[in-house]
């Protein structure tokens, strides 16, 4: 009821009225739920989403059991769309693809015969052509099914019964992994081995106060389907195990081939998850064979680069993957003389045989939650669920030999008084009855009897009743001892997990051993260079310093906006009306002859801005990044630096703030100088203003009355600084002492004081 007030407004009729907006949100929700519970999401439990879990159901009441005969895939979708899951064929079948692909999947459940797919991306066959059956790995899944293990709830239209879980045997979220996209949240679950989940299982059911490391020296990392090699340090995955998310860094794994004549080539035979042979050949393609780029009409510098440094390496590359090796990619350098680490390096550098891979243990726990879970609480519910399962099933079957004890007990009887038994029988109208009430029996136990045959009255039959019933009896002992007893119960958990690790386990695939990521190393001469910029973004460098930039030649309508005598390792940093920051090598910058390249052909500059201001030097350099609204922060040249042509995130602006140009600070400054519009001037101690290496807002360096702003920033060394300007109609400079201008220093964020010079409308030079 109280849902319903939430929901419905009454009026003046009396009638109820949902509103649109409440309507639209319980609808969205409703979606939301159902994507997340129905589609996405694996269940802790079995590991398998509803598509999954119905279609192995499906397979199993077929008879499609690892023996039995393979039959078309069209009859399994058919089976599964028309009983549990009522949605598109297409949808279906490839859930049932992915299931069979073993280079999908650490452990496949599902065998296929014909064409599947491949690890390139080339579609499976029509389901009309492909054929189909569960592997033995599947009965881990489908074996206690019978046996009271999960409960079964009425399929969409009430006409069959499906199971809400499936009673894994083993954690199978965790040995296949799952990936999908819900709404609002994602999984990124990888795949692990056997052996080594078995083992932490067991590890967990030993001494559940086992610790973190203890449990990661059992899973010391995923275990992927094509093998290749995790990079990443054993604390990062740790990490990532510990949080539930992070990234994992893959390489390819390869050797080294030697040919006649000293000749040699590079062999790769293991590409990391969702990296195939194909691409890769396409990858090195785009880099020795590059396109225009839109709206550009030539190639850039880095294409430019990139091909040079690519083609000076590898001579051919080709695809040898077939039946004898499921990868195998062949690369020859140019010449044997090429060093062999900076070819490998070079490959890894610029293609996916080197990546990153995503991890997001998001899951459906057994509270029917979606939730992150760290790999800890994965198993610890995992073997929650399995007690569950184990207690259900040592529950199911001890009613069963309970009936079975029940109606054996009735047998003993008859066999004991087979005459008298035969008698009443023979004399009673209800001879039902008259047993029940003669030999106090159970309607069961006499309905069994009078449905018994006369040979089972022989003697032999006798000892057979007293076996069997011993035999049961033992059996119940024991099944009471696990209902009752829960170390009983665990100790025979312990014994299971370890009888299928043993039965399905198999070696790791996927090595684990540390290493740098790679990265292409441009061997730059370390020189000296003038970096010549133009108002309007125009980029060159000229071998060498002092030039004289009166001599320098721009485009028409360009003139010179500032020169930076630097080296050619340095970095030129571009700074975006929007605060975001591009950095370009020195290295990569056009030759001085012409009139050079803008800095837009050479980064990916963010829609609807412009580059505000742009600067040069050593990594080391320190900057002052102010706004004219007061407020700044100083950073150096490596912390705007990025890798990113599209920039990073830099200077946070305040509402309608520009960004001023970017002020050099010296290792011997002192003070930073600030003089407003107004001729008010502020020296504050260098120390004053924060470093900000991540970037950000910054501090208020100086407060300003109504409509005054920054005329001028400078660094102020103890040499103190030049003014210069007009005094009598005659160009003059004054140098000012630092003793002069202690009377201007002072806390940051004051308004300062009016400086007095003969020189009106003066500019401030630092020396």
């Amino acid at each position: 009821m109280s849902e319903q007030n939430n929901l419905f407004t009454v009026e003046e009729n009396g009638e109820p009225s949902l509103t649109l907006g409440l309507y639209a949100e319980k609808a969205y929700l409703d979606y939301a739920v159902s994507v997340v519970k129905g589609r996405a999401l694996p269940e802790v439990g079995d590991g398998q989403k509803p598509v999954q879990r119905r279609i192995l159901y499906a397979m199993d009441k077929m008879g499609l059991r690892s023996g039995a005969k393979h039959v078309k895939s069209a009859r399994v979708v058919g089976d599964v769309l028309g009983k549990y899951h009522p949605h598109g064929d297409q949808a279906a079948y490839e859930a049932m693809v992915r299931m069979a692909q073993d280079f999908t999947l650490r452990y496949p459940l599902i065998d296929g015969q014909g064409n599947f797919g491949s690890r390139d991306g080339d579609s499976a066959a029509a389901m009309r052509y492909t054929e189909a059956r569960l592997t033995p790995i599947a009965s881990l899944l489908l074996d206690e099914l019978d046996e009271g293990t999960v409960s079964f709830i009425p399929n969409y239209d009430g006409s069959e019964q499906e199971p809400q879980m499936l009673p894994a045997r083993l954690p199978m979220m965790l040995l296949n992994g799952a990936s999908g996209i819900a709404v609002g949240m994602a999984t990124e679950i990888p795949s692990h081995n056997l052996n080594e989940i078995a083992s932490a299982c067991i590890a967990l059911l030993k001494k559940p106060q086992i610790s973190d490391e203890e449990l990661y020296q059992l899973v010391p990392g995923p275990d992927f389907s094509g093998g290749a090699q995790i990079i990443s340090s054993p604390e990062l995955i740790q990490q990532i195990y510990a949080t539930g998310r992070g990234s994992l860094k893959m390489r390819a794994r390869f050797e080294f081939e030697e040919l006649a004549r000293g000749q040699w080539q590079l062999v790769v035979n293991e590409l990391p998850p969702n990296t195939s042979a194909q691409k890769v050949l396409l990858e090195i393609e785009e880099i020795t064979n590059p396109k225009v780029k839109a709206g550009k009409k030539t190639l850039t510098q880095e294409q430019q680069q990139a091909k040079a440094a690519m083609l000076a390496l590898l001579d051919s590359q080709k695809d040898e993957s077939g039946m004898e090796a499921d990868v195998r990619l062949v690369f020859e350098p140019k010449s044997s003389r090429v060093d062999r680490h900076e070819f490998v390096n070079a490959l890894l550098a610029s293609t996916s045989m080197e990546c990153s891979v995503p991890i997001n243990l998001v899951c459906i726990g057994i509270d029917g939650r979606p939730k992150q879970r760290s790999l800890r609480e994965i198993l610890v519910e995992w073997l929650s669920f399995r007690t569950d399962t184990m207690t259900r099933r040592s529950q199911h079957r001890l009613d069963k030999i309970m009936a079975r004890i029940h109606i054996l007990e009735g047998r003993q009887i008859v066999y004991l008084n087979v005459d008298e038994v035969i008698q009443t029988i023979r004399e009673s109208d209800e001879p039902k009855l008259a047993l029940m009430q003669r030999f106090q029996l159970s309607e069961l136990q006499a309905e069994d009897i009078l449905e018994m045959r006369l040979r089972q009255l022989a003697k032999l039959e006798g000892f057979k009743i007293e076996q069997e019933l011993d035999e049961k009896r033992q059996e119940q002992a024991k099944l009471e001892d696990l209902l009752e007893n829960p170390s009983s119960l665990k100790r025979l958990m312990i014994k299971e997990i370890e009888q299928d690790a043993k039965k399905f386990g198999d070696e790791r695939r996927t090595i684990i051993e540390v290493a740098e990521r790679a990265a292409v190393e441009n061997k730059v001469v370390d020189e000296p260079v003038t970096v010549i910029v133009s108002e309007k973004g125009w980029l060159r460098a000229r071998h060498g310093h002092g030039h004289d930039m009166s001599a320098v030649g721009f485009k028409s309508g360009d003139k010179y906006y500032a020169s930076y005598e630097c080296r050619s390792v340095d970095t030129l940093i571009g700074i975006g009306s929007n605060g975001r920051v591009y950095s370009v090598p020195v290295s990569h910058l056009p030759s001085g002859r012409g009139d050079g390249q803008p800095i837009t052909a050479m980064i990916d500059l963010e829609s609807g801005t412009h580059i505000a201001h742009i600067i040069a030097g050593t990594e080391n350099s320190r900057w002052l990044l102010c706004q004219d609204n007061g407020l700044g922060f100083s950073a150096r040249i490596s912390d705007m630096s990025t890798r990113q042509k599209a920039g990073k995130a830099f200077i946070n602006l305040e509402d309608k703030a520009k960004i001023l140009r970017p002020v050099l600070l010296p290792d011997n400054t002192q003070y930073i100088g600030m003089l407003t519009k107004t001729n008010r001037f502020l020296m504050i101690d260098v120390n004053e203003v924060k470093a900000l290496s991540g970037g950000g807002r910054g501090t208020i360096l100086m407060t300003f009355d109504a409509k005054d702003t920054f005329a001028q920033i400078l660094a102020v060394t103890e040499q103190g600084i030049m003014a210069t300007g007009v005094y009598r109609n005659k160009d003059v400079e004054d140098l000012i002492a630092l003793g002069d201008l202690q009377e201007f220093v002072g806390k940051r964020a004051r308004k300062g004081k009016a400086l007095n010079l003969r020189i009106k409308q003066a500019t401030l030079l630092p020396l």
